[in-house]
Parts: C-alpha cells; sequence; structure tokens
C-alpha cells in the first residue's frame, strides 16, 4: 500500500512538506532526500533561512560538502514549527550552476582565471575612473558583512551611485518604522482588522500567511485586501486593484476605514509590488497617512500597526547600512539608465541578478555571487561567492530582528566567503578596507548600526514623520512575483523548483525573479 493524494492531484500547499515532520510513525518522507542518506552520516548546523524575508530558523543537514536537507527550527517568534516548501526544497540547487572559480572576459568570452588575474583586470579597469562613474547594486541574498564592505569600497572610491533596493522599491534608510514588520510576525496574533496592500503573503512569506490564518481561525478579524485576488487560506473582503481607493481609505469615505478605526489593534501590510511601482513612494505616504488617521501607528501608542512586507533576507539589512543613494548619487533606476547612457562607466553586482541587465549598455560589470544566473552572464569579470550555507553571515528579517547563519559546508572550488573577496579586492585596488577578520566586519557593523549589536532582538523602532507625497497613478496593483518557485538564483537552479513550476505552473522561463 502507498500513502497518496487523491487520484492524480498534488497537494497545492506552500506548506506542504510540514506534513513530513507532523507524521507520527514516518510513513510519510521527504521524495527528494529519500535513499539519500543516513542522518548519523549528517552534520547538523543550525541556521536561517533567506528564501523569503521572514528569517525563519532552520536546521542544515550536509555531508561532506553538499547540502542534503533542511528542516525547521522551533522559533515561536518567527516561525514556530514550520517552513515554507522552497525554504525545505530548493536546497539542490546550492550546488548545481555554482560558480566555482573567477572568470574574465576576453573576446566576448568568459575564460577561467585565477583570483589575481581577476582583481587585476578589475584594478586596471578602475584606474583613473572618477567615483561619480562608479556604481554597486546589491542583490537580494546578500549578507549584512558582504553590503557593509562594498558600501566602505565604493565610498573609498568616492562614488555616491549605491542602491540595495534591486526591484526599485520607493523605501527609505530613515526612519527605521518606515521599512520594518513594526508589528512584529507574533504580533499579527494580537490584530482584530487587517488591511494588505499590494502584497499576497501566500506567495511572498508563506509562513507568514499561515500566521494570519491562525488568527483569522480564532474569530473577530476583519481582513480586507487591495490589490489582485487570490486564495489566502483566509476569508476577506476584496476592495479592488485601484491604488487610488487608498485615498478614500486616508479621507475616511470607505466603509473599510471605519472598520480600522474602530478596532482596537488595526493593522496594514503593505507589499513590495505597490512600492516598485513608478508612484511607490506616493502610495508609501498614502500608507503612513492612513496608519495614523486610523489610530494604528503614531500618537504616542504602544502598539504600532504599520508593516513592510519585505520579500528579500538581504533588504532590511541593506537598509539599516544606509545602501542608498548618497548625496547626488543614483538609485537603482538611475544606475541602469547612466550605464546604458554611457554615464556609467563601472558596475559591481553583488548578487544582483533581478535587474535587467540588458540596460548595462557598455559598462564594466564585475559580478560577485554564487550561481551562474543574469549578473553572471552579463560580466565582464566574475568574483565567486559563498551561499547562505557556505559561510558565517548576519541576515535581519522584515520585523527588523538581526539574525546569524553558520558555515554547515565548504563553497565549490575556489570560491570563497564574500567579505573575505572585497577585502582582498580592497588591497589590490589600493583602498585596503580596515578589516582582517569576521570579528573586525562584525564589530564595523555594530559600529554602524547598533542594532547589528543585539542578535535576535527585534527593538520597536520609533515613530516619525515620512514619506513623499505625490498622485497616486490609476495603474492597477499586479502580482509581486511572476512564480512563487523561481524568486531566487538558488530556487532557479533547483531541480525541485522546477518540478513544482512543471506541476503547478508558473512562467518557468522567465528572466527574473521578481515582476520588474
Amino acid at each position: 500500500m502507498e500513502v497518496t493524494t487523491y487520484v492524480e492531484k498534488a497537494l497545492s500547499s506552500e506548506l506542504s512538506g510540514n506534513i513530513i515532520d507532523l507524521c507520527p510513525v514516518g510513513a510519510l518522507t521527504s521524495k527528494p532526500y529519500a535513499f539519500v542518506a543516513r542522518p548519523w552520516e549528517l552534520s547538523k548546523t543550525e541556521s536561517v533561512d533567506v528564501m523569503d524575508a521572514l528569517g525563519c530558523n532552520v536546521r542544515i543537514d550536509a555531508r561532506t560538502s553538499e547540502v542534503l536537507r533542511v528542516l525547521p527550527r522551533v522559533n515561536e517568534d518567527i516561525n514556530e514549527e514550520w517552513i515554507s516548501d522552497k525554504s525545505r526544497f530548493a536546497c539542490d540547487g546550492l550546488r548545481r550552476q555554482r560558480l566555482d572559480r573567477p572568470y574574465v572576459r576576453e573576446g566576448g568570452k568568459l575564460r577561467a582565471a585565477s583570483w589575481g588575474e581577476a582583481f587585476s583586470k578589475i584594478a586596471e579597469r578602475l584606474a583613473g575612473v572618477a567615483g561619480e562613474r562608479i556604481a554597486a547594486i546589491t542583490g537580494d541574498l546578500a549578507c549584512a558583512e558582504s553590503m557593509l564592505l562594498l558600501k566602505q569600497l565604493m565610498q573609498s572610491l568616492g562614488s555616491p551611485h549605491i542602491d540595495c533596493r534591486q526591484d526599485g522599491a520607493a523605501l527609505p534608510a530613515a526612519p527605521r518604522a518606515a521599512y520594518l514588520f513594526n508589528t512584529t510576525i507574533a504580533g499579527i496574533e494580537r490584530a482584530d482588522a487587517l488591511l494588505l496592500i499590494g502584497t499576497n503573503p501566500r506567495m511572498e512569506a508563506a509562513v507568514l500567511n499561515a500566521r494570519i490564518r491562525k488568527r483569522w481561525r480564532t474569530g473577530n478579524l476583519a481582513i480586507a485586501v487591495l490589490g489582485p485576488a487570490a486564495e489566502l487560506t483566509y476569508d476577506y473582503q476584496h476592495l479592488g486593484e485601484d491604488p487610488r481607493i487608498l485615498d478614500a481609505l486616508v479621507a475616511g469615505d470607505h466603509p473599510f476605514a471605519h472598520r480600522l478605526r474602530d478596532a482596537e489593534k488595526p493593522m496594514l501590510i503593505v507589499g513590495q509590488a505597490a512600492l516598485a511601482r513608478p508612484d511607490g513612494a506616493a502610495i508609501l505616504d498614502a500608507a503612513r497617512r492612513l496608519a495614523e488617521a486610523t489610530g494604528m501607528a503614531g500618537g504616542g501608542r504602544r502598539w504600532n500597526g504599520f508593516n513592510i512586507l519585505h520579500t528579500a533576507a538581504a533588504r532590511v539589512g541593506g537598509l539599516d547600512l544606509g545602501l542608498v543613494p548618497g548625496p547626488g548619487g543614483r538609485d537603482m533606476k538611475g544606475i541602469l539608465a547612466g550605464a546604458q547612457a554611457g554615464e556609467i562607466d563601472v558596475v559591481y553586482l553583488l548578487g544582483a541578478d533581478e535587474i535587467d541587465t540588458g540596460r548595462l549598455g557598455n559598462a564594466f560589470v564585475v559580478y560577485q555571487g554564487h550561481h551562474g544566473d543574469a549578473g553572471a552572464h552579463r560580466a565582464d569579470v566574475i568574483l565567486p561567492g559563498a551561499t547562505y550555507a557556505e559561510k558565517d553571515a548576519t541576515y535581519v528579517n522584515t520585523e527588523g530582528r538581526v539574525q546569524r547563519a553558520y558555515f554547515a559546508c565548504l563553497p565549490p572550488g575556489q570560491a570563497r566567503e564574500d567579505w573575505a573577496i572585497l577585502r582582498a579586492l580592497s588591497e589590490v585596488i589600493g583602498h585596503t578596507l580596515p578589516v582582517t577578520t569576521l570579528a573586525d566586519v562584525r564589530a564595523l557593523l555594530a559600529e554602524t548600526s547598533s542594532v547589528f549589536a543585539t542578535p535576535d532582538v527585534v527593538t520597536p523602532a520609533a515613530w516619525e514623520s515620512f514619506g513623499v507625497g505625490g498622485a497616486i497613478g490609476a495603474a492597477p496593483f499586479r502580482p509581486y512575483f511572476d512564480s512563487y518557485y523561481l524568486t531566487n538564483p538558488i530556487c532557479r537552479a533547483s531541480v525541485t523548483m522546477a518540478k513544482c513550476v512543471e506541476a503547478f505552473g508558473g512562467n518557468a522561463g522567465m528572466k527574473t525573479g521578481t515582476h520588474g
């Protein structure tokens, strides 16, 4: 006999893998892991997940240099005992399509090179280039250590052009409350009214969506969605896809505005699909005014119901470190426009694959990352880095909680930890960074932002005014992801994720993980 679903049907849930853990007798098992290894053959490392911005606590089981499975760890404040299927099953992508040695482009083709050759090529190209013609973009999986050193390297080169918001989201680097999930993930269970703006938490943060459902099942939670209608696993009132409805909510002319105002602990969640639009700054400003008008934030309240739901594990850490354009600097869109127009000569991509690399023009592109994804295909020099499972690294989740990922296995070939690559490069180009060990980098992190001095703690952010007024456009909200299963280079290299796309649909041949 065989345990299975009903005939010719797949279990369409982003949390289906948790059934494996729930099975009391072990009859339900992980198909990708079946007959691969015995538990006593594995080294077990406690770490955090980077497939979304929740920072779910996980255990990485590896044998020699290969990650064989990822399991959840209990953390009641974040993921309880659950993880998403992407977190659990995309780990086979950690060993496929990897960059395992440096490459340099000669005659239009990439060839394998030594670290010395790669660094020398970069140094030669940077020689005599003014700082205002150099730029950097960081990706969704970058650790805080590497982002900080890249920022310092750009500053030493005289460049104000740096951005961690590779999707173009209109988020400021201050105040901190403007880009955090202020209610906290566990705080969802105390809310009694919820408005979702331009977000589908089931696709963008499946474990958080389960927390919303948990609260909804207890009753007395009114939920409304301003954005595309979707199956969210709980009942909600659909307000439509027109973002201008926000204006009516702020003015108090919409019935759900009264529901928010009458609630004891109302909250709203703004998604990246709302912020990565051309009018994203105006939408953020309207959401802030709505929070204040309905009493969910400001006014000396101990409850803060204003929340930004991030999708990138690196985003909050990047904003905490100030990886946004300096005075006179260009953001991501400005960098691409400048490169296309010939005004930017050198672009450094730190794992940035979700951008339109076709707009980089004739710029000299340095790509530092771990997979042969979009950024590597466009690069003139490739520097192979380590994944989250192959280094000791720091990430900050969507609620502002600093967490550490730990070394579970060796990176392939000549790949190295990202902070060490940047430190070595800085010496070759004549701008040596003031660190020699990981401890030095961690001390510099805490000096740059005090939040890094207190890991595993959520420090409430003070509510201050933020936002840039403007008109909200008529273009309807659109989904942020083209496919739940293909949101980053690790997922796109995963055979298991490819099979999920085949089974459940989605654009398997898309160029990037985000909507644009």
